[in-house]
């Protein structure tokens, strides 16, 4: 009831009202992805607007620009995953993963007093990873091309017996005498 009512504040005069929500056609899959897809967007601004308070707790100052680099490619794996291609989006966002954990792998070198953080942040990061592969392959099971011969419509006409039948159907129709109606 109250978000029926949130619906209809934005529409126009002359569009028609939310009388009643049916159920959604995303998917569980779909679901995961949008948030998944929003949640890159919260990490990307954090590290686009923030990379030195990331690398500093991580023990790797001077990596700002890498990280705010990672920032824009989680910002670009978000719109994906909010698009029509999230199917592509969730893969990039497995790739990301990839390359963040190559990356908090080399800051768990010797010399590093943050090993801890980065310990901590690589459990996170591979959680995330195991999320985002089952739901990047539940999308593409679910939005796959199903098996078999792919079908061709080049010969349909949109008449269901044909076009000579059609054309045969009209002649018979204009010749046959017209019965008034009563």
């Amino acid at each position: 009831m109250i978000m029926q009512k949130i619906f209809n504040i934005v529409r126009s005069k002359g569009d028609p009202q939310v009388i009643s929500t049916g159920p959604s056609s995303l998917g569980p899959s779909d679901r995961m992805a949008r948030n998944l897809g929003w949640f890159s967007f919260a990490l990307g601004a954090l590290e686009i607007f923030a990379p030195e308070r990331i690398t500093r707790a991580l023990g790797m100052e001077g990596q700002e620009n890498l990280v705010r680099a990672y920032g824009f490619r989680e910002v670009a794996a978000g719109m994906l995953s909010l698009s029509i291609e999230k199917e592509a989006g969730l893969w990039s966002r497995v790739a990301g993963d990839a390359l963040d954990i190559a990356t908090l792998m080399a800051a768990l070198r010797g010399g590093n007093p943050k090993q801890g953080n980065v310990t901590i942040a690589l459990m996170m990061v591979a959680g995330i990873t195991l999320l985002d592969v089952m739901t990047a392959q539940q999308v593409s099971a679910r939005h796959a091309r199903p098996a078999g011969p792919r079908r061709m419509y080049y010969e349909r006409t949109g008449f269901p017996k044909g076009t000579a039948a059609s054309r045969g159907a009209l002649a018979k129709q204009k010749s046959a005498p017209h019965v008034a109606a009563s």
